[in-house]
């Protein structure tokens, strides 16, 4: 047999050893306390979509290369301490429920998916962890639906309620419920005390009723042959009596001791209720007054900006009408000038014309005057005499003299007396016409008159005399 030959049986021998050794490794067996997950392609469900995983559970199975992987779930017990505490009973009263739970990984089909879809991966803390948080959660509401006679004394149906709700949710993570123990249940208030404490009230009452009343049928009995007996019986009979007083007056003080502890518990929760609501208020009160404010914030940004908007729409507007203003004040302000001028011009036509006629009219009243000039001015002074008379009269018509004190001395050498002289000297005081003439730089004709002399004044000594 040629060489080739054989070196190529020996390589084909060889990858069929290897191609077989391969096949070998991947066909996977799960172990009894196992549950093998094979992921990647392996399938499809009934409605068409593909499959997460493939559980196999007591079997084995071909783990194919490349498209498909496996790993295993852990089926041993897992035991959870659940100590819940300050559960909230349907009578508002708070009890503590030490309890331990034991849960496993469930082996039915579609609870088994359901642990190779949410478990795969967890380590045991994870689980229990997980596990713990619904069982407080089902206990809690378990506890809130029953009274504290119902859990302490049926515990059967207690055990029975709690078995179903939380078996129910630990189904949706793959798990299942083992085992459940209640060690012990106790509450805050003590009132599971004192329903122990009533019980045995009532046990001790009851044996102590069921003796007397034996002894009472015994001592009937016995009385027609002994009256002594049945004295003896009679203060047994007594004694009985007396105990079972005392024991109905500690049953009482139990149910009081009982109310009281009730009444507190109920104000206790009233107080936490009302606490939590009030601070539900409060937060609520602080988010709306926050989103207050940001919605004040935003509509004043909103406001500033319009604000500014319309100022600035306002100044631009505000300069636009200015330039036009100046623009027609300019405008204006060269018609005024040159109406001003033309009114100037006008009225120094008017002047000129006025004081040319006035000229023409001097000339004429001198041409009738023979040429004159004084004669003419006498001859306008006569015109206007009567008007220049009414101006001085009317100088001294408006005054108010209230009181007037006059030194009288009698006659006087000109034949006037001081009072006469007084109201001379006071027309005196009024400015005569040649002064005035004087003021004005002009001369008074001699056809008015001409000023007197002055005269030195003369002392006046006579008494003061009011007028």
């Amino acid at each position: 047999m040629p060489v080739e030959t054989i070196i190529l049986i020996s390589v084909i021998a060889v990858l069929a050893f290897s191609l077989l050794l391969m096949l070998l490794t991947r066909y996977k067996k799960c172990p009894s306390d196992k549950i093998m997950v094979i992921y990647g392609r392996v399938g499809q469900n009934k409605d068409g979509t593909a499959r997460s995983a493939k559980c196999i559970h007591g079997g084995a199975a071909f783990i194919w290369p490349v498209i498909q992987s496996y790993e295993f779930l852990d089926l041993t017990p897992i035991s959870i301490s659940v100590d819940l505490q300050n559960a909230l009973s349907r009578q508002n009263i708070r009890i503590d429920v030490p309890s331990r739970f034991t849960v496993g990984i469930s082996t039915e089909p579609g609870v088994m998916q359901n642990a190779a879809e949410r478990l795969l991966g967890l380590d045991l803390n994870e689980i229990q962890e997980l596990s713990r948080d619904i069982i407080f959660g089902q206990l809690r509401l378990i506890i809130a639906t029953m009274d504290i006679e119902e859990i302490n004394t049926d515990r059967d149906k207690f055990l029975e309620q709690v078995s179903r709700n939380v078996e129910t949710e630990l189904k949706k993570i793959g798990l299942r419920l083992i085992n459940v123990n209640v060690t012990d249940i106790s509450d805050e208030s003590g009132y599971i005390i004192a329903l122990g404490k009533e019980a045995a009230a009532k046990a001790i009452n009851d044996a102590k009723k069921s003796v007397a009343e034996k002894e009472r049928d015994g001592s009937i009995g016995e009385s027609q042959a002994n009256m002594t007996e049945r004295i003896e019986v009679s203060k047994a009979n007594s004694q009985a009596i007396k105990g079972e007083n005392d024991s109905k007056i500690e049953i009482a003080m139990s149910n009081a001791n009982l109310r009281e502890k009730e009444a507190e518990a109920q104000r206790i929760a009233t107080t936490a209720e009302k606490i939590q609501a009030a601070r539900a208020l409060e937060e609520a009160y602080a988010a709306e007054q926050s989103a207050e404010q940001a919605r004040s914030a935003r509509e004043k940004a909103t406001l500033e900006a319009d604000v500014i908007v319309s100022t600035e729409i306002a100044k631009r507007k505000m300069e636009l009408e200015a330039e036009a203003e100046a623009e027609q004040i300019r405008r204006r302000a060269q018609g005024d000038a040159d109406a001003i001028y033309a009114k100037m011009l006008a009225q120094a036509k008017g002047i000129e014309e006025i004081l040319t006629r006035q000229a023409a009219g001097f000339e004429k009243v001198v041409t009738a005057a023979g040429g004159n000039a004084e004669d003419a001015m006498k001859l306008m002074i006569a015109d206007k005499l009567e008007e220049l008379m009414r101006v001085q009269v009317d100088a001294i018509k408006n005054i108010k003299i209230d009181k007037v004190t006059v030194w009288d001395g009698g006659e006087k050498g000109d034949g006037k007396n001081a009072t006469a002289s007084f109201l001379a000297g006071l027309m005196k005081s009024i400015p005569p016409m040649n002064e005035v003439f004087a003021m004005a730089g002009m001369q008074l004709p001699e056809i008015l008159g001409k000023a007197n002399e002055p005269q030195a004044p003369q002392a006046m000594d006579a008494p003061q005399k009011e007028v």
